[in-house]
């Protein structure tokens, strides 16, 4: 529990609604007690913490926060340090990680709540741009994964070729996931044209500076005759969060079940939309030492039910003037 009233066994415990609400009190108590960023926040809002009694009261700390102060719940010391990518190398997003073995039961526990055992897998990465930000937490998401399986895989700069050698040999036995960032899948389908239709492919999105921008849905039907595959899968996380929500077609999400979205009006942060349109607002109930409750600068659509074991959710774009960010990509 490093300190916390809330056993790990509870987050990922969660089996409806009610476990959800009653956990996502018990973090939000303990974040507003021991998180000082947080709770400056909620008093700047006059939040009563004995007025709250669901999970949709409780105030979204703004995702700018982590750029500009410490977001750490309780006195852990710091593990390591994920940065965000970015166009430039200032004013970047910094998530203080006390507790990395939590991370890791996240992402295997999510990953595996997807796709099924990570060892029935063999994973490679097409991540070039990454590797000047060493401290970038879908590197290590990638490389948890990796050597979770157990099998061949790795990650591979513009070695097209010895990659595509690679997938060949290792579909022989094993189902294969290849996870790359857009521009880097758009410059092998444009190089070799391979014929990957044995391969799940999940794109990170980010251009970053490469390539033109492109909307989702052009980009995944262009990858998909490249590749000549159905689908064209996808993932959702960010340097401040410590769960991932997974895409296997068509642009929908699909939270794990200590995870939650709720889209906010436009113009009014304390409002939720229905079914419609809005800025979205993360529950990470697995991102306990830090701040489980985050509003980001992301549009979205919630599609599925409200009940955590089912929540799916679409990503619309970003507000206007938000900062660009590396896993950014336009959807229409």
């Amino acid at each position: 529990m490093r300190g916390s009233p809330v056993a790990y066994d509870t987050l990922f415990s969660i089996k409806s609604d009610t476990d959800f609400n009653d956990t996502a009190l018990a973090v939000f108590r303990y974040q507003h007690a021991q998180n000082k960023t947080y709770r400056e926040f909620c008093d700047l809002l006059h939040v009563k913490t004995d007025t709250i009694h669901h999970f949709t009261q409780i105030p979204f700390l703004p995702i700018q926060f982590f750029k500009t102060h410490r977001v750490v719940t309780g006195t852990n010391a710091t593990e390591t340090t994920f940065y965000s990518s970015g166009t430039t190398q200032s004013n970047l997003s910094e998530h203080h990680v006390t507790d990395l073995a939590l991370y890791d039961q996240s992402l295997l526990n999510g990953f595996e709540l997807a796709f099924g055992p990570v060892s029935d897998y063999a994973i490679f990465a097409l991540l070039p741009s990454y590797h000047t930000n060493k401290n970038a937490s879908l590197l290590y998401m990638v490389d948890k994964l990796i050597a979770a399986s157990g099998n061949r895989g790795g990650f591979f700069l513009e070695n097209h070729a010895e990659l595509l050698a690679e997938l060949a040999i290792a579909k022989i036995s094993k189902k294969v996931i290849l996870i790359g960032v857009s521009y880097a899948l758009l410059d092998l389908a444009d190089t070799l044209q391979p014929d990957l239709r044995d391969i799940i492919i999940l794109e990170t999105g980010g251009m970053k500076g490469r390539r033109k921008e492109m909307i989702k849905t052009e980009l995944h039907a262009y990858l998909k005759a490249r590749f000549q595959v159905a689908s064209i899968g996808s993932e959702y996380g960010m340097t401040e969060l410590l769960s991932q929500a997974w895409s296997r077609a068509n642009g929908v999400f699909h939270c794990p079940p200590w995870m939650k979205i709720l889209t906010r009006e436009y113009n009014d942060p304390f409002s939720f939309t229905n079914h419609k349109t809005g800025g979205i607002n993360v529950i990470d109930l697995a991102n306990l030492h830090s701040c489980s409750f985050i509003a980001t600068q992301d549009l979205g659509i919630v599609t599925g039910s409200s009940a955590p074991l089912s929540d799916q959710f679409e990503i619309a774009g970003r507000f206007d003037n938000a900062d660009l960010r590396g896993c950014n990509l336009l959807v229409g």
